[in-house]
């Protein structure tokens, strides 16, 4: 591949390293150029383009990607098309995600033009989810190269996921005059929780004293039951001890022992969760819960749990070699969903959060609140709110800011949510990390963004942002533009969740959708998606009326 400028009427057939903007619209980075292209450019006074011309034995980044792709053994993901040398694998079901670190290694060494990223081996993911994406860097890459890696893709599994098989769980529970009912009872909602993106259910919960006979005689109970249910699904028993386990010899593992089974591991390098047990009774499963799997948060209850659920239960070799990455901290703005009970999400769900927290500084030194303003009698921040309120696809999040009180007031009786942020000076990034938390708290999978200062997009506009995303299966970005031009709003989804953490100042999401990786779909609503009113001037030419 030769790649640099090249002159106008000798560019045919190579492709553009650059979008070039042209009065007539743009060509897009990646394009192939022909005849008319060159026609056009000549015509606007273009007289060289960056563009790259391929050799022989050259792939174009789609064909590349595309031919990567077809090389991997489908094992429970689908895929995205090729697009901008890109290629998404999603889980196509709940289940443990597994990757073989040599295979990936060994591709990833073939050439730096050729990428493959995947999940942490041995992940816990849902349905949709974005798992692993192969990436072609340049334009163009050698043909030998993709051959070379297409052929470690064949032959065998670089990454799969592994779904989550449909369990009958049996809990037993210990007592203790120290422990409350309450707090069992909650044991054993936090444990249907987690069974839940399984399908699994628990189908019994004994309660029995804290000594290793009366346990043991409830986990032979639990095998003649399963025993009686010949066929169906296989069994898990999940002890709970009032008390945490101490020894080898404490209570759970006896248990296990004296119910004639073995134990496999008491203690994991992992923390919270280093007091787990694991054994088993035939070919049933034995799990000794630690305290800390009481609570929804993760810990090394989930890691045995999750692999037991798919099929692949640990084995001691395994769980030495979980200590790099066993120290489990706590990261506030992560979400807790089981804490949210078992009820699936809808992946398509939205919320959506309105950005008006902003200083409007330039409507001049003391000047008056662009949100204020009034539109047909009407405040600019509640016009933008209600057309949201109004589209009826989702909860309404407004982000406030300066001027606050006043902002809230001119809301009520919309219905919609009015979160401050105290932050807001420091820039937009603060504000949309604040909605975003809203919508994580709220357990959905996806987040609109809307500026408070674009006085006509409508709920129509919206609605029809919805349906795009909905079609796309709520798996891409969605973005307003107008005549083709980059506008707002936009729909995110959870993919993109973690780097609009990441996001600093003065910045809004346009660095994440830039480079997330997932497809965008530009959806035409016209002016609307332009015209936002910062200054005292736009405001009068939108037709609004200056007040507050």
């Amino acid at each position: 591949m030769k790649f640099g400028p090249i002159p106008v009427e000798a560019a045919e057939g190579s492709i553009l390293a650059h979008s070039q903007p042209l009065a007539s619209g743009k060509l897009s980075k990646g394009h192939r150029l022909e005849a008319a292209d060159l026609a056009r450019l000549v015509a606007e006074g273009v007289s060289s383009v960056i563009a790259c011309r391929l050799d022989p034995d050259d792939m174009a980044e789609d064909e590349a990607a595309e031919k990567l792709a077809a090389a991997v053994v489908p094992s429970g993901f689908s895929r995205s098309p090729a697009s901008t040398g890109r290629v998404n694998f999603y889980a196509s079901d709940n289940g443990l995600f597994l990757a073989d670190r040599h295979a990936v290694d060994r591709f990833n060494s073939i050439d730096p033009a050729i990428t493959l990223a995947c999940l942490a081996d041995r992940r816990d993911v849902r349905a949709g989810d974005l798992v692993a994406t192969i990436k072609i860097i340049p334009l163009a890459v050698a043909g030998r190269s993709i051959e070379a890696a297409a052929v470690i893709l064949r032959a065998g599994s670089a990454f799969e996921v592994a779904p989550y098989l449909t369990h009958r769980v049996h809990l037993v529970a210990t007592q203790l005059p120290s422990l409350k009912p309450s707090v069992m009872d909650k044991t054993a909602r936090v444990l249907e929780a987690r069974l839940a993106p399984s399908g699994s259910r628990l189908v019994s919960e004994t309660r029995v004293v804290h000594q290793a006979e009366p346990v043991a005689q409830a986990i032979r109970a639990a095998l003649d039951g399963a025993r009686a249910d010949e066929g169906e699904d296989p069994l898990l028993v999940v002890v709970f001890g009032a008390s945490a386990v101490a020894d080898a010899e404490d209570v759970i593992p006896a248990a296990i022992q004296l119910a004639g089974g073995v134990v496999d591991q008491v203690g994991l390098p992992v923390d919270p969760g280093n007091l787990l047990v694991l054994g088993h009774v035939g070919a049933v499963r034995v799990l000794g819960a630690p305290g800390c799997a009481r609570s929804p948060k993760e810990n090394g209850f989930d890691w045995v749990l999750n692999r037991i659920l798919a099929g692949h239960p640990p084995d001691r070799i395994e769980i030495t070699g979980w200590g790099v990455g066993g120290l489990l901290m706590e990261i506030p703005s992560r979400p807790l969903p089981r804490l949210a009970a078992t009820a699936e999400a809808d992946p398509l769900a939205l919320g959506l959060v309105v950005l008006a927290a902003g200083r409007a500084s330039r409507m001049g030194e003391g000047g008056r609140h662009k949100l204020l303003a009034e539109f047909e009698g009407e405040p600019l921040v509640r016009r933008s709110v209600r057309q949201a309120v109004e589209a009826k696809v989702g909860p309404v999040t407004v982000v406030t800011g300066h001027r606050s009180d006043e902002v809230a007031d001119a809301l009520a009786g919309l219905g919609a949510r009015v979160l401050q942020n105290r932050d807001f000076a420091s820039g937009m990034a603060s504000s949309l990390k604040a909605g975003l938390a809203a919508i994580e708290a709220e357990g959905l999978p996806g987040m609109m963004v809307l500026l408070a200062d674009m006085p006509n997009v409508s709920a129509t506009d919206i609605a029809t942002l919805v349906r795009a995303y909905a079609k796309s299966g709520g798996k891409a970005i969605v973005r307003a533009v107008a005549d083709g031009q980059r506008g707002n709003p936009v729909i995110l989804p959870a993919a993109t969740f973690e780097a609009l953490k990441s996001l600093e100042g003065d910045i809004g999401a346009r660095p994440v959708i830039e480079n997330a990786g997932l497809a965008v779909i530009d959806v035409e609503i016209g002016p609307a998606a332009r015209l936002d009113v910062d200054t005292p001037e736009a405001i009068l030419a939108a037709g609004g009326i200056l007040k507050g």
